[in-house]
């Protein structure tokens, strides 16, 4: 980042897997000298009453939003991208838009996600499985133990922590997005534009160019490339897409040249965050947007 971080728009609390509370990620934003932050957690609107009221007390403009996941079955690709929903304050006393919205998340995740997905693990990579890979059968409790909202980093926790599986390649060849037994989490695009059809919301593609990324990162090993992102994206626009995240950890400055022609060709806004889950692999405020950029996007929420 070579611009003033005025404000995170992408961060994960313990409503889904960050590893802190709502009020100690904006203990952490007011440390670090941030206006405002977004709570973002994967398909739940859990954590944001606790960050609105700990926002308000610390001084820090706490926007709401969810990170919702969203499954594509396509012959060039199968799995999960995800699109940042953003809303305002006041959305939050529609009990018709809670109520529908969590539905809606609900049926991208859960239990029975969480199970189908065990079943095909150990039908893989069971002792009794296609390739032997784990010492012991992977149980519901495996994975429930660290969360009621399962994602892949809970999978990837309870094959490192319970199952004593210490390569971070084989966890990926139990668990990535080429895995046998992978089935890709979230709802269908259009049942989301069906959504905003009746609640608008203010939609961003979530780090477009992160499965490009160069290096090691935290995504790359389930996200597409950028090349099948942009496949996608006439989809995405035509179920109602407004912005688009540019600034992100995860994306080179070459990539962020990519995505910013992206916004310029289709009249999107411009956003960032750092994606936080923790204190060190991926923490606060190392990416964002400068005020200008969030006034604008402020502008637009509804």
């Amino acid at each position: 980042m070579t611009h003033l971080i005025f404000a995170d728009l992408h961060n994960h609390t313990q409503a889904s897997d960050g590893d802190f509370t709502s009020g100690q990620l904006v203990a952490r934003a007011k440390a670090l000298g941030l206006k405002a932050i977004a709570i973002t957690d994967h398909d739940t609107l859990k954590g944001i009453e606790p960050g609105l009221a700990a926002g308000e007390q610390a001084g820090i403009q706490v926007i709401p939003g969810v990170e919702v996941s969203v499954r594509f079955r396509r012959p060039f690709f199968t799995g999960t991208l995800h699109l940042l929903c953003y809303f305002s304050q006041k959305r939050l006393s529609d009990i018709k838009f809670v109520t529908d919205f969590e539905t809606l998340m609900s049926k991208g995740r859960g239990q029975g996600l969480v199970r189908a997905r065990i079943v095909r693990i150990n039908e893989e990579f069971g002792p009794m499985g296609k390739t032997p890979l784990l010492a012991r059968k992977l149980v519901f409790q495996d994975i429930a133990d660290y969360s009621a909202n399962a994602s892949r980093r809970h999978f990837a926790l309870a094959l490192s922590e319970k199952l004593g599986m210490t390569e971070k390649e084989t966890i990926n060849q139990i668990i990535g997005n080429a895995s046998p037994a992978y089935l890709p989490s979230g709802i269908e695009l259009e049942d989301v534009a069906r959504f905003m059809k009746q609640h608008p919301l203010l939609s961003v593609l979530a780090h477009p160019a992160a499965g490009s990324y160069p290096g090691n990162g935290h995504y790359k090993e389930v996200l597409p490339p950028i090349e099948i992102v942009e496949t996608l994206l006439p989809e995405f626009l035509g179920a109602g897409l407004q912005g688009i995240e540019v600034f992100y950890p995860g994306h080179t400055k070459a990539f962020q040249e990519i995505l910013l022609e992206w916004a310029t060709r289709h009249d999107l806004l411009i956003t960032g965050g750092s994606d936080c889950h923790d204190a060190l692999e991926r923490p606060l405020g190392v990416a964002g947007i400068t005020e200008s950029l969030f006034r604008r996007f402020e502008a637009a929420l509804v």
